[in-house]
């Protein structure tokens, strides 16, 4: 139960302003300090009559010109209106006594309910989302947001950072690792000033100690991002100028940019990430990162929300977790709600040491959420993924795996001539989808498995298998450089329907979606980013709304029944607007088949 004392350390005991006992504030007392300014007072009428001077419980920041009124009952519910013209008289008295903005409170002694309003207490006022006590400063950002998300500011500084560890000789496949720990550590107050390197790696290993103290995997994760990367002979070496001048970097030109407390300030945190990691030059030049942008639409494809238990089975650095995590967490109406999302909720399985290091400090920089994020193959946690009642999956397989990332009986079927998965990621599909049996699968694949050529007899079993068990909601054809400037794969997005054989759902049709035009555009440094602001939520709500109402309309979508045999894609079924083509896509067209044939030749 809430009492006085946990209000007042829960919004901050300095922040307190009494001049009257049991740090209650009275405006009659006030106001006689200040004897230019006259005290009215402001009645209530009803079967009594009232006269409000004191406030329970007062907190002001000068120096931000907020002040935030707290008004305590057993029960505001006895009498709502009243409580509430209370709480708008002291209002009053605050406009005339500072001017300051105002947040205005009715807070619950006998539960942990409150109803918080801005400014003044009207019905527009009201912060619905507002449901539980927040400190000071989170309240204070309401008013005076210190931190404004930028995409592009971010992208760039992201370039110019990963420059700036070239120059102090951090290896490539360290950099993205590195950086979000040392994001990790601005963001909860990391002292660095003035000190050695070997003080400041100290002070984040604390930081990731005590971020981990709960954490079923706290030694597998420590390892990895505390020992891997602290220990690592490039970090130890840097001298302290160099140390401080990153961390410097990190804290003026990349978290100033990034809202966490915001939705859109969480995908900018993601798109730091993955922007940072294709910038980077990885060895391998086909690792696909998901834009942040396609990972919301996904996500909003296949209904999250605060029930939602959500797995990426190949998490890479954790854009859809993060993302899932986030939309349910916009859904809850507590913070119990809040906790059941973050501790039993999010499920994610990545196999690479370094991929697996991202996406545990992505969801430690996110809100923690990072409990159930498991090092392995997930072929090797199929029954854990059984047990866990998952009923949404979100993916992005990798599309040319290596024989030791994929299912061992599987790899003993391939033609010998084969060194990469033949399926193109497909038969990672098929295995999840296997033991989830329910709910919606959204996966990226490459082209190559929408058509399934018999050519690729591979691609075109797991396409039959795939319609035995499970129905194919919708698939989307997406622009051709999606994942620039990471991986060249031409990718649609593929919807599921799990444990409803394709040939028994109740609707048949497939929804097919030609939704090349996302409103991006490549710019050097940048990768791809918007034509103009705004531009992608026009285009994403036209996308959400075609499918989920599976409206055809000419040149952008179709419906049709389809087996394994045919095409998966809309271009083979859709009526073409002749009117909108022009040169330059007819060119685009015939580069990307030509890369195609080139990138699928004989052998």
């Amino acid at each position: 139960m809430p009492s006085r004392f946990n209000i007042i350390e829960t919004i901050g005991k300095p922040y307190l302003t009494t001049n009257i006992e049991n740090d209650e504030f009275s405006y009659q007392k006030a106001f006689k300090a200040k004897p230019s300014i006259k005290f009215e007072d402001i009645s209530i009428s009803g079967k009594e009559k009232r006269t409000y001077k004191n406030i329970d419980l007062r907190f002001v920041s000068d120096k931000d010109t907020l002040t935030i009124l707290v008004e305590t009952k057993q029960n505001f519910d006895n009498d709502l209106e009243s409580a509430k013209e209370q709480l708008s008289a002291y209002v009053s008295y605050e406009n005339k006594l500072t001017g300051n903005k105002v947040i205005a409170i009715l807070a619950n002694t006998t539960d942990d309910r409150v109803i918080v309003w801005k400014t003044n207490i009207t019905d527009e006022n009201l912060l619905k989302k507002e449901t539980r006590l927040k400190g000071f400063n989170e309240f204070l950002e309401l008013y005076f947001p210190k931190i404004t998300n930028n995409r592009e500011e971010v992208m760039r500084n992201t370039y110019t950072l990963n420059e700036l560890l070239h120059t102090h000789g951090v290896k490539e496949k360290l950099r993205g690792q590195f950086v979000g720990t040392c994001l990790l550590g601005i963001k909860h107050n990391l002292l660095y000033k003035g000190l050695p390197t070997r003080q400041i790696i100290a002070g984040l290993r604390g930081i990731l100690e005590k971020l981990l103290s709960n954490n079923l995997n706290k030694a597998e994760k420590l390892a990895i991002l505390g020992n891997k990367v602290l220990d690592d002979q490039d970090i130890r070496e840097l001298k302290d100028a160099e140390f401080e001048e990153i961390l410097d970097f990190v804290r003026l030109k990349i978290y100033p940019f990034i809202n966490d407390k915001s939705t859109q300030g969480q995908d900018l945190l993601n798109l730091f990430f993955t922007t940072f990691n294709k910038y980077v030059g990885k060895a391998d030049k086909n690792q696909a990162f998901t834009p942040d942008h396609i990972v919301d639409f996904m996500c909003k494809a296949i209904g999250i929300n605060k029930n939602s238990i959500v797995l990426d089975p190949c998490c890479g650095s954790g854009s859809f977790l993060v993302r899932a995590m986030t939309m349910a967490l916009d859904d809850c109406d507590n913070e119990a709600e809040k906790d059941a999302v973050k501790l039993s909720h999010i499920y994610g399985i990545e196999a690479d040491d370094v991929a697996f290091g991202l996406s545990t400090t992505n969801m430690l920089i996110h809100g923690d959420g990072n409990s159930n994020v498991y090092q392995a193959s997930c072929f090797e946690r199929l029954k854990d993924i059984a047990s866990w009642n998952i009923d949404r999956v979100l993916m992005n397989p990798p599309y040319n795996a290596q024989p030791k990332r994929c299912k061992s009986g599987y790899v003993e079927t391939w033609d010998s001539k084969k060194k990469e998965d033949p399926s193109k990621g497909f038969h990672f599909v098929y295995e999840v989808a296997k033991v989830v049996k329910k709910g919606k699968l959204a996966v990226l694949l490459p082209m190559q498995c929408a058509i399934g050529s018999d050519k690729e007899k591979e691609i075109k079993k797991f396409k039959q298998l795939m319609l035995q068990e499970h129905h194919l909601d919708a698939v989307f054809s997406l622009p051709p450089d999606i994942f620039h400037p990471g991986a060249s794969a031409n990718a649609c997005c593929m919807i599921f329907d799990l444990g409803i054989k394709h040939e028994s759902a109740p609707i048949k049709e497939t929804f097919f979606g030609y939704f090349k035009d996302d409103g991006f555009v490549k710019r050097k440094f940048l990768g791809r980013v918007e034509k103009k602001q705004g531009i992608w939520k026009e285009k994403e709500k036209l996308w959400l709304d075609l499918y989920m109402h599976k409206k055809v309309v000419r040149g952008i979508s179709a419906v049709k029944e389809v087996t394994y045999k045919d095409e998966w894609l809309a271009e083979a079924y859709m009526d073409t607007d002749y009117s909108k083509i022009s040169v330059e896509d007819f060119e685009t067209t015939i580069r990307n088949y030509l890369a195609y044939l080139i990138q699928n030749r004989s052998e």
